[in-house]
């Protein structure tokens, strides 16, 4: 750390209690009041140095010298920079370092201690030692730190605008080619750093070089008034917004132990236990929202679990309606880059319906959808050109990868007893039947909710069940639901109509193409012509034979469907139906 050395005298002062006292021999001929410390000094050191003591002094001249008695409870930095302004007067050795700096120079422009009263005044000597102070990192934030000390004043002199800036142009450039000298900063302290910090930082670090986060740690320990302007310095030098936004979720994640936690985690979202009592409710609620407000607003740049977090966190923490509506259409509009585990948001309401919060997670998803169908619309197809096709395509991408998303959703929340099957069918009905491709992660979820909610009435079964497209099952899923004892009749028969008629359209595609197969073979045959004695000696009824195979793959497996229909109908009389559909021999 750098410092500078003035004066060079031995120390000329005893300090005990709030009494500072020279004991140089001479008689004190003034005192000095800084609030309730008293310095008895002597008149011609401060009058050679400070134009406002100078001018204080002079006004004592007509008054009895034993009274004479200054009032300096203004100075900036209090008694203690006081203290150390005293030394310069009387020529003590005095460091000056980036610590004490700041104070220094706005005591010395106080007392006006310019190079009026004296060449190689204060003044002159910290600013001179401010210059070297901003040159070096470890420095310029010691330096912003203090500045709170003395706000009005470091304002006045512009010297916090004069760190800032020097810390944002040092942060968006190679530290390698400034003096960093930032003690500690090396990988063994990194490596010992909180993990729960360091979890929002990139894992991959260079072996020469330092990584893009060298400077979190150092924002994170400014108040955040001082945080934030620097984060917009930073910001507007260049700063890539995917490292703003780290270093903010890194800034909030010191102060809100809430973030800390997973978003489904139902334990200790108290804010008044001992994990959040060394800042209050109200001032986490106004630092998260106002990190929210410094956020880059670029797609994916925050990745989606943080997102998640936050809203979690300021719905514990009771932030602004707009808080809350900002980070949900955040969310939604990356919602295919979300997780099962962080959608999971526990039901903070005053009148707990549910264990997880279902109505904010239907309006991310109306967000989503919103900018989904103004996307799809922006590139709907042309019918001369293929491009716009192929865009298409990719817009309904990230829908299905949320329609995936949204069934696991409602599966897991379908555990929940007090979850409403009016919730559940308007959460599923929010993704349109054309993202999901297979609708096998819905029925899950459907077979899920019956299984925990076995009171529902048939009617409300039936109802239930329409929410799944039956023409858009697996085998898989159709094998699973002939064995279903929860799903009501009705969708069973359907279910395994649809299969039915799959099977058989599958049946008659795979005949077909093996007599064109066949009859193709027999028709390029011409013993004519000559035959390469070094090629190989194709079958012609190999292709076929395969292709046979398979169609009596397909039989069997009818065949099984049909096993386990005779068993229902054996149980259940009222299937009246059920052999006129399905066991009607073919003309």
């Amino acid at each position: 750390m750098a410092f500078m050395r003035l004066g060079s005298k031995s120390d000329a002062f005893h300090h005990e209690g709030e009494t500072w006292n020279c004991t140089t021999g001479l008689p004190s001929d003034v005192t000095v009041k800084v609030k309730e410390t008293t310095f008895f000094l002597h008149k011609f050191p401060l009058l050679s140095r400070s134009g406002l003591l100078k001018k204080l002094i002079t006004d004592f001249t007509n008054e009895d010298e034993s009274n004479r008695v200054l009032q300096l409870d203004d100075v900036p930095g209090g008694d203690k920079t006081f203290a150390l302004v005293i030394k310069f007067f009387y020529n003590v050795k005095l460091d000056v370092t980036a610590s004490n700096v700041v104070s220094l120079r706005c005591a010395a422009e106080h007392l006006q201690m310019d190079e009026n009263y004296g060449e190689g005044n204060l003044i002159a000597k910290t600013e001179a030692f401010l210059n070297e102070v901003f040159s070096n990192w470890s420095d310029s934030m010691k330096a912003l730190q203090t500045c709170e000390e003395v706000k009005t004043c470091a304002e006045e002199l512009h010297i916090v605008s004069r760190c800032i800036d020097s810390l944002a142009m040092k942060a968006c450039s190679d530290p390698n080619m400034f003096n960093r000298n930032v003690e500690g900063h090396d990988s063994s302290k990194n490596s010992t750093q909180d993990p729960t910090l360091l979890n929002v930082i990139s894992s991959e670090t260079k072996s020469v070089s330092p990584s893009d986060d060298w400077w979190y740690e150092d924002l994170s320990l400014l108040s955040l008034p001082l945080f934030k302007r620097l984060i917009l310095a930073i910001e507007g030098k260049g700063m890539k917004p995917d490292n703003v936004s780290r270093s903010l979720i890194y800034y909030i994640k010191r102060f809100v132990p809430l973030m800390n936690r997973q978003a489904n985690d139902k334990n200790s979202v108290n804010p008044g236990t001992t994990t959040t009592s060394a800042i209050s409710e109200a001032n986490q609620r106004s630092l998260l929202e106002e990190i929210l407000g410094l956020l880059p607003n670029k797609k994916g740049v925050t990745p989606s679990k943080y997102l998640l977090r936050l809203l979690s966190t300021a719905m514990i923490l009771h932030a602004s309606s707009s808080c809350i509506e900002n980070l949900e259409k955040r969310i939604g509009s990356q919602l295919d880059q979300a997780e099962l585990v962080d959608l999971l948001i526990p039901n903070m309401g005053h009148s707990v319906e549910t264990l997880y919060d279902i109505d904010c997670i239907h309006r991310i998803i109306d967000h989503f959808m919103s900018i989904s169908q103004a996307t799809t619309a922006s590139t709907s197809p042309c019918i001369i050109e293929e491009g716009p096709l192929v865009a298409r395509t990719d817009a309904l991408a990230p829908m299905t990868i949320v329609a995936n998303l949204i069934d696991a959703y409602l599966a897991e929340v379908a555990h929940d007893v007090n979850l409403k099957l009016p919730k559940f069918q308007a959460l599923a009905s929010a993704i349109p039947d054309y993202a999901r491709p297979l609708d096998d992660g819905l029925y899950h979820a459907i077979d899920v909710y019956l299984k925990t909610h076995p009171w529902l009435i048939d009617l409300e079964r039936e109802q239930f069940c329409r929410l799944m497209n039956c023409q858009k099952l697996s085998l898989e899923a159709s094998t699973h639901i002939a064995k279903n004892e929860r799903l009501p009749l009705r969708v069973i028969v359907q279910v395994l109509f649809f299969e039915q008629l799959r099977l058989r359209t599958s049946i008659s595609s795979w005949l077909y193409v093996s007599e064109n197969l066949e009859n193709s073979q027999k028709s390029s045959g011409n013993p004519g012509l000559p035959r390469n004695n070094d090629s190989q000696q194709l079958d012609p009824t190999h292709g076929a034979e395969n292709l046979k195979d398979l169609v009596s793959e397909l039989e069997k497996e009818c065949s099984c469907i049909k096993s386990e229909l005779q068993k229902l109908s054996k149980t259940k009389k009222s299937w009246s139906i059920f052999p006129k559909i399905f066991f009607r021999k073919n003309p």
